[in-house]
C-alpha cells in the first residue's frame, strides 16, 4: 500500500452525483441562457463546455452528496499510511474545491479547457504520473475500464454482478464497495404526489356550479391527471435548479435529488417525459385546455428559473398558479367561471403563498440561517409578510361575504343563510394558520399542512356541512 497511490474518481464514486449535470443545473439556476451557452461551448468540445458551465454556476462542494462508504475506504487507506489522489473529469476548479473541503487528498487533478480526464485519457495521465500498476483506482462506470486495466487493483463502487465480472476479466485484483441503492420510493417522492392535492381545484368549477354529472366529472378527472403529471415535471425541474438552496435547508436537503438518492441524469430525463405524458392526457380535452396547460408549464418554469427569487412577484405568481388550476377546470368542463370565484381565489391563494414565505422566514430566524436561500426575502421582512398573509386572507373572506349577498347564490342554494357559516370558519382558519406560522409550527406549504392537521380537516368538514345545508335545506 505504501508504494501505491489510491486514485479516487469523483462522479458516481466519491459523490452520488455527476458534476457536469450539477454544473448544468447550477448554471440554469443563475442564468436562463445557460442551456444555449452549454450547446454553443459544447461545439468546441466537452472540456470547454465544462469550463463554461462551471463559470456560470459554481457548485458548493460542502453540499454535495458524498458516498460514506468511499469516504470510509479512503480513511482506512490513509490510516495505513497510503497516499491518495483525486483525479476527475470535472474541472480543476471543482476538483480543487472538493479537495479543499474534504482535506483527505495528497494531490488533486481535474480537466482543463483542452484536456478531459476521462477514460483512456485518464488512464494515460495516471500511467504517466504513477507508472503502470503504481496505483489503485476506485471508480464506478464502464468508462473507467481503461483505467482499471492500467491499475494494480480495481475498486468498483456499486457494481452489478455482471459488471463486476467484466472488471475481473481485465486480469487484475478486484474489490467491490457497496453503494446505497436507488429506491423506487425515492422516484415517487420526486414526483411530490402530496402536492397533487392542489390539483383537486380543477373540480371546483363543477362543485360551485352544481354540475356534478358523469361527463363533467370524467373531464375534470382527466384534467386532474394531466395537471398532476405536468406539475410533477415542474417539481423535478424545480428541485434540479434548487439543488444548492435545498442542500442548505434542514429538511429539503433530504429531497431525492439534493441527497443523491436519484441520479441527476435520471431527473433530467424524467422532466420532459412527465411533460409529454401530461400533454398526451390533456389532448382529449381540446385545444383550449391544452393551451392552458402549456401556459401553466411556461409560467411555472419561469417561476422556477427566475421569479421565485423576486420579492413579492413570487407570491403573486404562486397565487396565479393556484387560480389557473380553477381556470383549467372550467375550460376542461366547459363551465363559465364566476367573477366571484376568481376574485376569492386570487386573494385566498395570495394569502396561502404569503404564509409559505412567512414559514420559510420564521424557520430562517429560528435556526439562525438568516436570509432564506434562493429567495428575495430577509428576516426583517417577516412582519410585512405576515401582514400580507393576514390582510389578503381576510379580503378573501370579504369577497365570499359579498358573493353570499349576490343574486347568483339564491339561484343555486335553497337556504343561503346557512352559507354564512363558511365565512366564520374561514376567518378562524386563516387567523389560526397565520398564528401557528408565527410560532414556527407550520411546514413550508400550508396546503400540505392542512391535510395533516386535524383542526384544518375539521374546518373543511364544517365548510362542506354549511354548503350542503344551504343546498339541501
Amino acid at each position: 500500500m505504501a508504494d501505491r497511490t489510491l486514485v479516487v474518481d469523483l462522479d458516481g464514486t466519491l459523490i452520488r452525483s455527476d458534476m457536469l449535470v450539477e454544473s448544468f443545473w447550477a448554471a440554469c439556476g443563475q442564468h436562463w441562457s445557460a442551456p444555449l451557452q452549454a450547446v454553443a461551448t459544447g461545439l468546441r468540445g466537452r472540456a470547454a463546455m465544462k469550463q463554461r458551465l462551471g463559470a456560470l454556476g459554481p457548485v458548493d462542494a460542502a453540499g454535495l452528496p458524498y458516498n460514506a462508504a468511499v469516504l470510509d475506504y479512503i480513511a482506512r487507506w490513509r490510516a495505513a499510511g497510503g497516499r491518495t489522489a483525486l483525479v476527475t473529469a470535472a474541472t480543476q476548479g471543482l476538483a480543487d474545491r472538493v479537495g479543499a473541503h474534504l482535506g483527505i487528498f495528497d494531490e488533486v487533478h481535474g480537466s482543463s479547457a483542452t484536456e478531459n480526464l476521462k477514460g483512456a485519457a485518464k488512464a494515460a495521465f495516471l500511467t504517466g504520473r504513477f507508472g503502470a500498476g503504481g496505483f489503485d483506482y476506485i471508480g464506478d462506470a464502464e468508462v473507467d475500464l481503461p483505467v482499471w486495466a492500467a491499475a494494480q487493483k480495481a475498486i468498483v463502487v456499486g457494481a452489478s454482478a455482471a459488471f463486476l465480472q467484466r472488471v475481473k476479466s481485465l486480469g487484475g485484483e478486484v474489490e467491490a464497495v457497496a453503494a446505497p441503492p436507488h429506491s423506487p420510493r425515492a422516484y415517487l417522492r420526486a414526483l411530490r404526489p402530496h402536492q397533487w392535492l392542489k390539483n383537486l381545484l380543477v373540480f371546483l368549477p363543477i362543485l360551485a356550479a352544481h354540475q356534478m354529472h358523469a361527463p363533467s366529472l370524467a373531464r375534470a378527472l382527466l384534467a386532474f391527471v394531466a395537471f398532476s403529471l405536468i406539475a410533477s415535471s415542474v417539481y423535478v425541474v424545480n428541485d434540479l435548479v434548487d439543488l444548492a438552496s435545498d442542500r442548505a435547508h434542514p429538511r429539503k436537503r433530504q429531497r431525492p435529488f439534493a441527497s443523491g438518492a436519484i441520479p441527476l441524469t435520471h431527473g433530467t430525463a424524467m422532466a420532459p417525459a412527465l411533460l409529454l405524458a401530461g400533454l398526451a392526457v390533456a389532448l382529449p380535452l381540446g385545444p383550449r385546455f391544452l393551451a392552458v396547460m402549456l401556459e401553466y408549464y411556461a409560467l411555472t418554469t419561469a417561476y422556477s428559473f427566475y421569479f421565485k427569487r423576486r420579492l413579492v412577484v413570487d407570491i403573486i405568481m404562486l397565487a396565479g398558479l393556484y387560480t389557473l388550476r380553477i381556470v383549467a377546470g372550467g375550460v376542461a368542463t366547459h363551465i363559465p367561471l364566476s367573477v366571484w370565484l376568481l376574485a376569492f381565489s386570487v386573494f385566498f391563494f395570495f394569502a396561502l403563498a404569503a404564509v409559505k414565505r412567512q414559514a420559510e422566514l420564521v424557520d430562517g430566524v429560528t435556526t439562525g440561517r438568516g436570509k432564506v436561500a434562493g429567495r428575495g426575502y430577509v428576516p426583517e421582512d417577516l412582519p410585512l409578510v405576515e401582514m400580507m398573509a393576514t390582510s389578503s386572507g381576510f379580503v378573501s373572506v370579504l369577497v365570499m361575504a359579498l358573493y353570499l349577498s349576490s343574486p347568483e347564490v339564491t339561484k343555486l342554494y335553497h337556504h343561503p343563510t346557512a352559507l354564512w357559516g363558511i365565512c366564520v370558519v374561514l376567518l378562524y382558519w386563516i387567523s389560526r394558520v397565520v398564528m401557528l406560522t408565527h410560532r414556527g409550527q407550520m411546514t413550508d406549504d400550508p396546503v400540505v399542512f392542512a391535510t395533516k392537521d386535524y383542526v384544518s380537516l375539521g374546518c373543511g368538514l364544517a365548510i362542506a356541512a354549511c354548503a350542503l345545508s344551504g343546498a339541501l335545506l
